[in-house]
């Protein structure tokens, strides 16, 4: 499968492995024994602020859209534990985050207002009609005539 990879994508990734803030403790899950005693969760603690090459414009994008997963200090905090060794983890884990703080800073486009089709109108017309219509046999159908 062919990724797409942006200017960013190598910036982030080269940041985060140099200057990211990493913590390993013991994960959940598959592992045997091994789960018990070795640290293969991995989280990762990252200030936005700290972000330099990015625009302002591009950090209140990040925290907007990531707002559910930045806490009280404005700290973007991401979590693996799914692999059994904490070096596939902590990959999986740059990788992760530079495909999330990717997709947070591609602005939605603007919706272009357009007016509704002439046999759009029609159609609208034609049910108000009928509705209208059936309304008004049902009103006949009680009054004795």
């Amino acid at each position: 499968m062919l990724y797409y990879i942006s200017m960013y994508t190598i910036i982030i990734k080269n940041w985060l492995e140099n200057n990211g803030n990493f913590t390993f403790s013991r994960s959940s899950g598959s592992g045997g024994q091994n789960v018990n005693k070795v640290n293969t969760k991995v989280t990762l603690h990252l200030k936005i602020d700290d972000l330099n090459f990015l625009s302002d414009r591009e950090k209140d994008l990040i925290l907007t859209k990531l707002s559910n997963r930045i806490n009280n200090d404005n700290q973007l905090v991401i979590t693996c534990e799914e692999e059994r060794t904490q070096s596939k983890n902590r990959a999986k884990l740059i990788y992760k985050t530079t495909m999330l703080l990717e997709k947070a800073m591609i602005k939605k486009k603007k919706r272009k207002l357009t007016k509704p089709s002439m046999s759009s109108k029609k159609r609208r017309l034609e049910s108000k009609r009928k509705q209208s219509l059936k309304k008004e046999l049902r009103q006949l159908r009680g009054v004795d005539l």
